[in-house]
Order: C-alpha cells, then sequence, then structure tokens
C-alpha cells in the first residue's frame, strides 16, 4: 500500500505532563484506523498535531505530496456573521475547491446536510446549537473529498439513523481514515485497524475494535507477567545490592546497572481498571412516578399526546429518536423542569434523582477539581457502612492526586465528563436520568459504566445514540416516532432495529404482492375478454406523455442553472427546493403511464 502519512518519534508535553514520548506510526492509502486512549492522553492533540493546529516539541510529520487532509474537530468553528451557505463556501476556498466546481459543491452541500438534517442555509451560524455547527463542519469535511480524513468524535450530536447514515458513507468510500470515537459498534464496522495510546507509548492492532480487546488484554496480561517476574528478582537483587560493599568490581558494577533497569519494570504501575463506580443506590421504594395524561407542543410541533406511563422500580429504558423528537423535553418535563401544557407527574416520595444532562456540565474554571467535590460533601457514603473521603472518592475516577489539585480549566473535555459524572453518582441517587452521557467518555469508562448500570438497584433512563451502550443497560425503549407518537419496545436498540429493518422488508413485499395481485387478473383474462383503455384513460395516456416530456426539461434546466453558479443565495435554495418535488412528480406520473401503457399494450 502507498505510504501517505509518516510519524517519526513524536512528543508532546504540557508543561510538567508527558502525553507521548517518542511514538511512531504510519498511515498507507486506504488504511481505516480508530485511535482509542483514556481521557486526558492526548487523543485530540494528537489529530491536532496531524492537522497542523496545534505544535509539538519534537519528532517529524510527513506527508505523502500534494495530499488533501480533511478534519473535523471536536469544537469546530467559523468566523461570526455567517450563514450555513457562507461556511461552506469558506470552507471550499480553504480546501482550495476551483470555482467552476462551487455549484456542485453548492448542490452536494444540501444534500449531505440534509442527511444530518440541517435545512436552512440561510441561517446564520451563530444561531446553531453546538451539535448544529459539528454537523455543519462534518458535513464540509465529507464535501472536501480528502485522500486522508480526520475525524474527531464524529458520532457526537447524530441521532440513530443519521449515525448509521455516516457509517454507511463512510463504509463505501476508499479514503484514508484516523478517527477517535467512543462508538463502538461504528468503530467495528468502520474501522480495520486500531491505534491505542497507553502511558505514552502507542500499540498497534491489525484488526477491528473486537480483535483489539481480545489481543489488548493479552499484551496487558504479558505485562502483569513481566513485572510479575522482574518483582520476584528484584527483591532478591535489593538484598544483594544491601549486602555489597561500597567497593565493588567490574561484574559487581554490570551487576548494580543491570539492578536499576530491573527496578524500572518491577515498580512499573499500569492501570487497567477504568473508573471504578462503587456508589451503592439509595433505597427506592415500590411508587417511583405516574405520568397521567401528558401534552407538550410547540407550536406545530407535538412533543406529547396523551402520554401515560407508570415506571416500575429498578426498570432501565432507553430513549430513542431523531433530533427534535423531545426526548430532552420528555426528560425535563419527568424531572420538574418544564412544565407540560396538560397532565401531571407523580413522583414517588423515596425517589432522589440523579441527572446527567448537557447543560449540567458547568464548572467554575478556576476551581480545582478537589474543591469542586468538596463543595458537595467532604466525606461520602458508599452505603453498607463504607465512605471515602473526596480525594480518595475523586481517585476511583482515575483523578491521580496531582490532577486533583489542578484546576478545572486545565482538564481534557473527557475528563470534565468524568468529574461531573463523578457529582452525579457521589449524591447517591437512586433515580439515575442519564442525557447523552456516552459523549467524550472514553471507551474505558463507557466499560465500567455500563457494568455499574447493569447492577444499579434502582431506575434509569438513558437517552443516547451509542448503539453498544443501549445494548447493555436497557430492557426496554420508548420509540419517538414524532408529533407525539411514543411507541414501547419491549427489547434493546439492536433488537429493535432488526424488527424495524423486518418490518420495513415485510411492507415492501406487500406492496409488491397487493401490485402483482392486481396485475394478475388481467394477465389471466381470456384474448376475447382484454381490457381496453377507456376514452378518458387513453386521454389521460396521451396527455401523461406530454406532461412528462415537459417536466424533464424543467429538470434539466434546473440543474443546468443549480451548476451555473449565477444564482443568488435565494435562487439557489428555492430551485434546490423545487429540484426534489419535481423528480419525485416525475416519477410518479412515469409510474402511471407505464401502468397505462401496460394496459394498452395487452
Amino acid at each position: 500500500m502507498t505510504p501517505i502519512l509518516q510519524v517519526e518519534n513524536l512528543t508532546k508535553s504540557f508543561g510538567d505532563l508527558v502525553l507521548y514520548e517518542n511514538i511512531s506510526f504510519g498511515l498507507s492509502e486506504g488504511q481505516r484506523v480508530g485511535l482509542i486512549a483514556k481521557n486526558g492522553s492526548g487523543k485530540s492533540t494528537l489529530l491536532n498535531i496531524l492537522a497542523g493546529h496545534e505544535a509539538y516539541d519534537s519528532g517529524t510529520i510527513t506527508f505523502r505530496k500534494d495530499v488533501k487532509v480533511g478534519y473535523l474537530e471536536q469544537s469546530p468553528h467559523y468566523p461570526a456573521g455567517m450563514t450555513v451557505l457562507e461556511a461552506c463556501h469558506y470552507h471550499a476556498n480553504r480546501a482550495g475547491i476551483v470555482h467552476h466546481r462551487v455549484a456542485d459543491y453548492e448542490l452536494e452541500a444540501k444534500q449531505v446536510l440534509t442527511q444530518l438534517h440541517i435545512y436552512d442555509l440561510n441561517q446564520p451560524i451563530n444561531q446553531l446549537s453546538g451539535g448544529q455547527l459539528k454537523r455543519v463542519a462534518l458535513a464540509n469535511a465529507l464535501l472536501m473529498e480528502p485522500d486522508l480524513l480526520i475525524l474527531d468524535e464524529p458520532t457526537n450530536h447524530l441521532d440513530l439513523d443519521m449515525v448509521e447514515w455516516l457509517e454507511d458513507y463512510l463504509r463505501r468510500t476508499s479514503l484514508t481514515l484516523l478517527m477517535v470515537t467512543h462508538d463502538r459498534y461504528f468503530l467495528d464496522r468502520v474501522c480495520s485497524e486500531i491505534i491505542e495510546i497507553d502511558n505514552r507509548s502507542i500499540y498497534r492492532y491489525k484488526g477491528n475494535y473486537s480483535y483489539y480487546l481480545s489481543k489488548r488484554q493479552e499484551r496487558l496480561d504479558a505485562k502483569a507477567a513481566e513485572v510479575a517476574r522482574a518483582n520476584n528478582l528484584y527483591r532478591t537483587e535489593l538484598e544483594w545490592m544491601r549486602r555489597m560493599p561500597q567497593a565493588r568490581g567490574h561484574k559487581a558494577r554490570y551487576r548494580e546497572e543491570a539492578f536499576y533497569e530491573l527496578e524500572k519494570v518491577a515498580k512499573q504501575r499500569f492501570n487497567d481498571s477504568g473508573v471504578r463506580l462503587d456508589v451503592q443506590a439509595g433505597y427506592i421504594g415500590n411508587k417511583i412516578f405516574e405520568a397521567h395524561h401528558l401534552c407538550k407542543a410547540f407550536g406545530d410541533t407535538c412533543i406529547l399526546q396523551d402520554f401515560n406511563y407508570i415506571f416500575a422500580r429498578y426498570e432501565k429504558v432507553g430513549i430513542v429518536g431523531n433530533n427534535g423528537a423531545g426526548k430532552s423535553t420528555f426528560i425535563k418535563i419527568l424531572m420538574g423542569l418544564e412544565q407540560p401544557d396538560s397532565g401531571q407527574v407523580d413522583v414517588g416520595e423515596t425517589v432522589r434523582f440523579g441527572y446527567y444532562s448537557q447543560e449540567g456540565l458547568q464548572f467554575d474554571e478556576q476551581m480545582k477539581v478537589i474543591d469542586v467535590v468538596r463543595d458537595i460533601a467532604e466525606v461520602i457514603d458508599l452505603g453498607n457502612g463504607q465512605k471515602l473521603t473526596a480525594s480518595q472518592f475523586l481517585q476511583h475516577f482515575l483523578f491521580s492526586p496531582e490532577q486533583q489539585y489542578s484546576y478545572v480549566y486545565k482538564l481534557s473535555g473527557g475528563e470534565r465528563r468524568r468529574l461531573y459524572l463523578c457529582t452525579v453518582l457521589m449524591r447517591n441517587p437512586n433515580f439515575l436520568v442519564l442525557d447523552e452521557p456516552t459523549n467524550d467518555l472514553d471507551i474505558m469508562t463507557l466499560n465500567i459504566l455500563e457494568e455499574y448500570l447493569q447492577g444499579f438497584r434502582g431506575c434509569v433512563i438513558v437517552v443516547s445514540h451509542d448503539r453498544y451502550f443501549m445494548d447493555k443497560v436497557v430492557d426496554h425503549l420508548l420509540v419517538f416516532n414524532g408529533q407525539g407518537d411514543i411507541r414501547d419496545f419491549p427489547g434493546n436498540y439492536t433488537q429493535y432495529r432488526a424488527w424495524r429493518d423486518a418490518r420495513d422488508r415485510n411492507m415492501r413485499e406487500e406492496q409488491k404482492q397487493t401490485l402483482k395481485a392486481k396485475k394478475e387478473p388481467e394477465r389471466r383474462r381470456p384474448e376475447n375478454q382484454k381490457r381496453k383503455l377507456s376514452y378518458k384513460e387513453r386521454r389521460e395516456l396521451e396527455s401523461l406523455e406530454q406532461e412528462i416530456e415537459i417536466m424533464e426539461q424543467e429538470k434539466k434546466q434546473l440543474e443546468q442553472e443549480l451548476c451555473s453558479g449565477t444564482l443568488s443565495v435565494a435562487e439557489l435554495t428555492e430551485k434546490s427546493k423545487r429540484l426534489p418535488l419535481l423528480s419525485q412528480e416525475i416519477e410518479d406520473k412515469t409510474m402511471r403511464w407505464m401502468e397505462l401503457s401496460e394496459v394498452e399494450g395487452l
């Protein structure tokens, strides 16, 4: 395979914190590589370095000549005052897309943005939410047709249908891919190689995420055995060091030097335990809460329509649906943070909520990590008579004593998420409400969080686009189909998707059978009883031929105008809306023409 990127002896540090030291790796044409590491290990920093957005201490980075690099950063931004369409032009100019391709680019941008549920090209960028802005940046990264595509958490802020669309899109392309994602199904299905950063070093696995899991465990087991052997030998050599006089011969000096090398191995500390969530849920009674005849709408958008539900003890439910279907609004109504238009929620007396929300991730940047926790409690009661100090509790969340006395503003995005999760769980809730808890958390943390939730003696509601997480945690789903249509599905997401796909296949097959049944009597009619077109149908057939020809000409004219590069933004938007409607109309009339023509030809 043709090399496209080579990294040699790369070192990066922030003050005393060394992220990686003398790491080397390469990418070849067509490789699809996932980058995995614990939060704070420098995943986003490495992607920023490769994209030329951040400096590094030493080493060399070499790209193949004339390689085009597309980059989706974790928190993209565009100059103020731009519209969505102008942001597309801005990105096209920076990517060096030539002028005669600009109109094509605009049309392609509209198509991809529509897939990502961005419809208004004239909307100012500063009016977009963080999730919408990331989707605009994702569309632009895909549209520039790079040789190497670098993606930092591409599935964040995408609903499940969008994630699956992106998954299929990337699997169909032949580009080289390097990405960071916590979505393990996405990682498994898109990437064929894994690079792991661990303890300042880099490890490479020639397989997908499932292969990586087994091989990584083999590596850790081998490392543990090596450290155990070194410890045994170290104790013997330490005794020798203590007994030996200061004046040593050449052999003794050689053994002394070997002792210090052995000491480095024996004293290695590698933490594979992830975040330890040994927090017990508080007692919860039989009555949890009940939703009675809830209704909620924003203008013409209906969120809830006469919704009724009684939550059971220890129930774990996942909520899925497209963005804008009302998932977060529903949760806020249940939590009492937003009022329904009508109906009521009756909460049991023993219920103590723990709410992890997108808006809740707010800390005083100048506070120390330890003070964030101490503001809630100096001592945390784990249940069963166990208690931890604030510092001990933070260590369970992989915050070292040095990090605990560091400032919040120094934490990575994933470390902030971990700290926020810590502040939610330390209150001993018995009903956890988690709104997109997987965003920016590393895979190691997610694995432990899943184990914790599986054994959690309380109720759980999870809103998440992470299919793997949902499959591991929930017992059933509430599916938000939009406009107040909410269905209860008895299973996890993979089971729901299999059912939905089977339902759609059956519906298509039924439609085929219905059409076939309608045509079958015509085929079986005796020769002397063939049905003839009525006068009205014959006139319709003639009219359809003329209409389809006129509409085809209009479609061709529209496509030429859209590619001309001379349209104003208003004209471009208007004609872009007309084109899909016209195509559908042509398709419908063509189908009717074929039906009539078949009768005419019998």
